[in-house]
């Protein structure tokens, strides 16, 4: 056989092989099909991550989509103000949730979104933080496809990274903490890593803080560990107390410290420039915190 004919030849099986891999019958090809790359479409969801508050701090795509709805089911948490923006024939639904009180439960969301699709409508669910990160997105598109709408998830800016930065808090910095944990307040913290140079990240945890504050302090962290609880992130009402594993229960309880909230762990806490005034408040008793931070 020439060499021509050979590469001839070569090139025409490679090409029937990617057309064979292009069937909707291949599972790669189906799980690819779903949602349009940015483009919203009749019978559709997008689950789109807004971020921690912020109007400016949701991904272009995201914003981009929220334009297209017809409808939007929407959290308490997230860019709300993004909101009044929206056309008067967008329908909003609300299925907000608040600390013990849940009175859209996870189902009907879900259902919600798949009865919305299947009716024709662009449907974005706008949620706080990533879909993807505590957010139960991930069941949510579970949903969807299980009942064979279409669904594409937008990443968002999560709180657990975004809301300690408000703060000047990084959760990772060279010779402090080379890794960080993120954990809902309600879940057991036991096999968490231990350390203060590994940094915890506690998400709906302002109300679960006596039991867990003296799981990480037996965890090789002790008293003297430093702790950040930031509330309202990115908000005009935002707030940053810091202390220590000693100290934050009381001081929390002192200032009447309320969700939402980000609590975190660790040595990093120190990198803040609020740091240093704010835990010698702590080490000496006072109940004075640092508000409206931003």
């Amino acid at each position: 056989m020439a060499l021509d004919d050979f590469y001839r030849t070569l090139r025409g099986l490679l090409g029937r092989a990617s057309l064979a891999g292009n069937n909707n019958t291949d599972p790669r090809r189906r799980l690819k099909r779903f949602g349009h790359l940015g483009e919203l479409t009749a019978g559709s969801v997008a689950l789109v991550g807004g971020g921690p508050g912020a109007i400016d701090l949701i991904t272009v795509r995201g914003q981009r989509l929220l334009e297209m709805a017809d409808v939007v089911v929407t959290d308490r948490l997230g860019p709300r103000g993004l909101l009044a923006t929206l056309g008067t024939n967008v329908r909003i639904i609300e299925v907000g949730k608040t600390p013990g009180h849940h009175p859209v439960p996870q189902v009907e969301i879900n259902a919600i979104l798949v009865r919305e699709a299947q009716a024709g409508k662009r449907v974005v669910r706008l949620k706080g933080g990533d879909p993807y990160v505590l957010g139960r997105g991930g069941e949510e598109a579970i949903a969807c496809r299980e009942n064979g709408v279409e669904v594409e998830v937008v990443p968002g800016v999560t709180s657990a990274v975004s809301v300690p930065a408000a703060a000047g808090i990084p959760l990772t910095h060279r010779g402090l903490a080379k890794a960080f944990t993120v954990i809902s307040g309600h879940e057991d913290l036991a096999n968490v890593p231990q350390g203060s140079e590994h940094t915890v990240v506690l998400l709906m945890g302002v109300g679960t803080l006596n039991r867990s504050i003296p799981i990480l302090a037996a965890a090789n962290r002790g008293a003297q560990c430093p702790v950040a609880i930031i509330e309202n992130g990115f908000s005009k009402d935002q707030r940053v107390t810091i202390g220590t594993l000693g100290t934050i229960v009381a001081q929390a309880q002192a200032d009447r410290v309320r969700n939402p909230a980000v609590v975190v762990v660790g040595d990093v806490v120190r990198v803040s420039p609020l740091a240093p005034a704010m835990m010698a408040v702590a080490h000496y008793g006072t109940r004075e915190t640092v508000s409206n931070f931003s």
